[in-house]
C-alpha cells in the first residue's frame, strides 16, 4: 500500500501539471504492482474529480502468458535405490528433496558366495523414474551391483538413471605396451551395455573423471552426465577467514588441464616432477606461494606421496598455510595416515585441511573427524542431477 501510494502522489503532481496546460484526459497502464501481475488503468481528469486507479477485470494475454512460463517446474519423482556402501549418502540425497524416494534391495548370498538379490515391491516402480547410487570400491562387489543394474530398466520404468560417484577403475587407461589392459575402457563398454528402459538409454552420472578420453569410452547407448565436485570446494574456500589469500596449487600439468578453468579466478601454481637420475622431484613450475593460503587441487589421491612432496616444496617457498582437496580419496591401505595437521600453521609440518569428498564411502567411514580431514558431501550436487 505504501508503495501504491508513492505512486498516487506522483501521478496526482503530474495531473495538477496537465491541468494547468489543459488537458482534459490522460491515461496509463501499470502492468505491475510489486508482485501481482495484473492490469492497471490510471485515469487523471480535468477540474475536481479525483485520480481513478482501475484495475481491469483480467490481465493481458502476454501478462498471462508470462506468469504461466514463469511457474515453478514441478519436481521430478525418483524412487533411488543403493547398495549397503552408500546406505549413508544416499539418505542425504533423499534429506536434500522431497521429490526423491529411498527404495532399499535384499543383499544376500546363497552357501557358495555368489549374490541372492532380490528387489522388493518391483511392481511398485513401473511407470517410475528410478536411480542407483553405486560404489565400485572393489571388483567383489562389482558384480553384484551390476546385476541389479541391469534388471531395473526391465521391470517397465519410466527412466534410469545410475550414480556412480567415482569411476574406480579411470587411472588404468593407458596402453603403452603390447599385452597392456585398459580397464577403464573395459569397465565403460560394460556400462554402455545396461538395457534401455521404456524413456530410452541409462543416465550415468559421475564426478571428475580421471583422464579426460575416458568421456569418449562411452558408447552410444548410454548418456555420461559429468559432474564436478570444484563448486564445493570454492563454496568452502569462500568461508575461510583468509579466503583473500588464497592460491591454486596443481601437483602437474594434467590437474592443471583439469581443473583451471573452474579455479581461474585464483592465483595459481603448477609444480611439475623432474627425473634427477633414480629420483622424480617436485619442484614448482610456475607461481608464487609466498605469504598465500595454498590450496593443492587433484582429481584423487592413493598413496598420497605427490600430495606431500607437493606440501614440503610449497612450504620451503614461503606458503603460510597449505591444505588439500580431492575429489576421490582413495587411499588404499590406510595410506591417509601418512598425512598430518599443521597444528595451527606450520606447514612444513601438515596440512590445515585436506578436503575430500564422500565419493569413497570407506574412506570417509575411516577419516571421519580425524584431522586434518573434512568431508565435503556430493548429496547437494547428486540430488540436483536427479531433477534433470
Amino acid at each position: 500500500m505504501a508503495a501504491i501510494s508513492a505512486q498516487l502522489a506522483s501521478f496526482k503532481s503530474f495531473s495538477s501539471l496537465l491541468n494547468d496546460k489543459k488537458c482534459s484526459r490522460f491515461r496509463c497502464q501499470i502492468k505491475s504492482f510489486g508482485n501481482q501481475h495484473s492490469n492497471w488503468s490510471v485515469e487523471f481528469l480535468s477540474g475536481k474529480e479525483s485520480v481513478h486507479l482501475i484495475r481491469n477485470s483480467s490481465p493481458p494475454i502476454s501478462m498471462a502468458a508470462s506468469a504461466a512460463g514463469s511457474a515453478v517446474k514441478p519436481a521430478k519423482k525418483v524412487c533411488l535405490f543403493y547398495c549397503a556402501e552408500t546406505e549413508v549418502l544416499a539418505k542425504r540425497i533423499a534429506a536434500e528433496s522431497d521429490a526423491i524416494e529411498l527404495r532399499s534391495i535384499n543383499w544376500r548370498t546363497f552357501d557358495d558366495g555368489f549374490p541372492n538379490l532380490f528387489i522388493p515391491n518391483a511392481n511398485g516402480i513401473r511407470g517410475q523414474n528410478v536411480a542407483f547410487l553405486a560404489s565400485f570400491s572393489s571388483p567383489a562387489v562389482i558384480f553384484e551391483q551390476l546385476s541389479v543394474i541391469y534388471a531395473l530398466p526391465k521391470l517397465f520404468i519410466s527412466s534410469f538413471t545410475l550414480v556412480l560417484p567415482f569411476f574406480p577403475t579411470g587411472t588404468s587407461e593407458r596402453m603403452e605396451d603390447e599385452g597392456d589392459v585398459a580397464t577403464a575402457f573395459t569397465l565403460a563398454r560394460i556400462l554402455s551395455h545396461i538395457p534401455t528402459s521404456r524413456g530410452g538409454p541409462t543416465s550415468l552420472v559421475t564426478f571428475d573423471i580421471h583422464a579426460l578420453q575416458e568421456r569418449f569410452y562411452f558408447g552410444d547407448t548410454i548418456l555420461p552426465c559429468f559432474e564436478s565436485g570444484i563448486p564445493l570446494l570454492k563454496n568452502r574456500l569462500q568461508k575461510l577467514p583468509d579466503s583473500d589469500k588464497i592460491s591454486i596449487a596443481f601437483p602437474d600439468d594434467g590437474a592443471w588441464k583439469r581443473f583451471h578453468k573452474q579455479l581461474q579466478h585464483f592465483p595459481t601454481i603448477v609444480c611439475n616432477k623432474v627425473r634427477i637420475g633414480d629420483q622424480r622431484i617436485v619442484r614448482i613450475k610456475e607461481g608464487d606461494a609466498t605469504g598465500r593460503h595454498v590450496v593443492i587441487v587433484d582429481d584423487l589421491v592413493q598413496s598420497g606421496g605427490t600430495l606431500i612432496e607437493c606440501q614440503k616444496v610449497l612450504a620451503a617457498s614461503g606458503a603460510t598455510k597449505i591444505s588439500a582437496y580431492v575429489t576421490h580419496g582413495i587411499f588404499p591401505k590406510s595410506s591417509w595416515q601418512r598425512f598430518e595437521h599443521d597444528n595451527g600453521g606450520q606447514p612444513e609440518k601438515g596440512l590445515t585441511y585436506f578436503w575430500i569428498t564422500d565419493s569413497c564411502p570407506h574412506t570417509v567411514k575411516e577419516v571421519k573427524c580425524k584431522r586434518p580431514f573434512e568431508i565435503l558431501s556430493l548429496s547437494g550436487s547428486i540430488a540436483a542431477a536427479l531433477q534433470v
